[in-house]
């Protein structure tokens, strides 16, 4: 008999971010600019907004300098918030900042010396994860939920709606059957836009110019056309999105983590990744779990495969590595285990010399999630440990994508 699952992630568009993004792109603007003077910098930064109010702290060692005021104004341009209706605008929005230096008994853990190995940053555990059933190694309902955010920035940009406001978020279902992906079966979209538009407007609109295309190009990339006429559509179910923003929903750096990585779909460690430099684990750790997994999976070792890492703050060493599979491994679990402390140090100072994480590349991560991207600059995502992992493994073939 098949068995037959529901999976529904979430994303959110880059101009909604000082809600949903819980002000994490201008934590990750900072920290970008701190790298660029300053690769050593050390940076935990938290942003909230609220209606016209931008407030920014904590800690910073660093030998650089920023203009705080000067990047939130910026960030808020660059999203889109230029006009005071949206509850916030980069001229004449207040700006608060509370920064002061990092504490020296964790910087004495973290701090490299001659025969001291750079320590982790804070305890904790992380999650990275992979899956064959999309050509980026990810779960597909995010992948798809991602690809309509990405539609409706588009189209604000372009002007092809030209009515519609910065913030905006998608949710995608998918039917499983037996674990592998078939359909769509519902699709949310909620976009702020003007008060004069018709809710019949925006909703032609929306399928016609953003759901419709964006599937399209999904079908282009993979050759599945996932909605069909049994797909459920909902569009602004309130009936009306005026008021968004910081105006309509106070956000803090880390409400909305699990956008930034599988969609639900795999666990997620217990830290947000923006404003926080890479000898902070909450994010390298991740990062570093989900460069596993994917060279994992890429190599054919497994379909589906979860990483866990976990930390003391001052040690190098991981306090635990652990995989699992869910039993789609080609090899024992424990051959894999193996295979990974082979290769893969996992210390920050690896991670970090690997990954070439002291750049800044970090505000551009903030948006459209941290996973299951194509840049260059997101290492993270690359596969070069997959060719000598599948061989050492003896495993013949790599991975094929699930998708029906």
């Amino acid at each position: 008999m098949t068995k037959v699952e529901f999976y529904t992630s979430e994303s959110v568009t880059r101009r909604r971010s000082p809600r949903r993004d819980r002000g994490g792109e201008v934590s990750d603007a900072i920290l970008d600019e701190l790298y660029r003077q300053d690769p050593y910098s050390r940076v935990a930064i938290e942003t909230l907004t609220t209606t016209g109010l931008v407030i920014c702290a904590g800690e910073v060692t660093t030998k650089g300098f920023v203009d705080v005021q000067k990047i939130v104004r910026q960030t808020l341009k660059d999203i889109g918030y230029t006009d005071p209706q949206y509850g916030i605008d980069c001229e004449d929005a207040g700006v608060l900042v509370s920064i002061h230096g990092q504490s020296p008994d964790i910087a004495q853990g973290v701090d490299e010396g001659e025969s001291k190995e750079q320590g982790a940053g804070d305890q904790g555990m992380m999650y990275g994860f992979a899956t064959n059933e999309t050509p980026e190694l990810m779960p597909l309902p995010i992948m798809l939920a991602h690809a309509l955010t990405r539609k409706l920035a588009e189209v604000r940009k372009k002007g092809v709606i030209d009515y519609i406001g910065p913030d905006g978020k998608s949710q995608v279902s998918v039917e499983y059957h037996d674990n592998k992906p078939v359909r769509v079966d519902a699709v949310v979209i909620a976009q702020q836009h003007r008060e004069y538009v018709s809710q019949h407007q925006i909703r032609k609109d929306i399928i016609e110019k953003v759901i419709k295309p964006a599937f399209e190009e999904w079908k282009h990339k993979t050759g599945q056309m996932l909605l069909d006429d049994d797909t459920r559509i909902h569009i602004n179910a309130t009936g009306k999105f005026v008021i968004g923003g910081p105006e309509g929903d106070t956000g803090v750096t880390g409400r909305k983590i699990i956008v930034d990585t599988y969609g639900g779909i795999g666990r997620h460690g217990g830290g947000a990744f923006s404003g926080k430099d890479p000898t902070k684990v909450d994010r390298s750790g991740a990062y570093a779990a989900r460069f596993v997994a994917k060279n994992i999976v890429a190599a054919g070792l497994a379909d589906k495969c979860e990483v866990q890492l976990s930390y003391a703050i001052g040690i190098a060493e991981p306090t635990s590595v652990n995989v699992d599979t869910f039993g789609t491994n080609k090899i024992p679990e424990e051959r894999i285990v193996e295979l990974v402390r082979k290769h893969f140090r996992l210390t920050p100072r690896w991670i970090i010399d690997t990954l070439k994480l002291r750049r800044p590349i970090y505000k551009k991560t903030a948006s459209y999630g941290h996973f299951g991207r194509t840049d260059p600059d997101f290492t993270w995502e690359q596969t070069p440990f997959a060719e000598v992992l599948r061989k050492e493994a003896g495993v013949v073939e790599t991975h094929k994508l699930r998708v029906k």
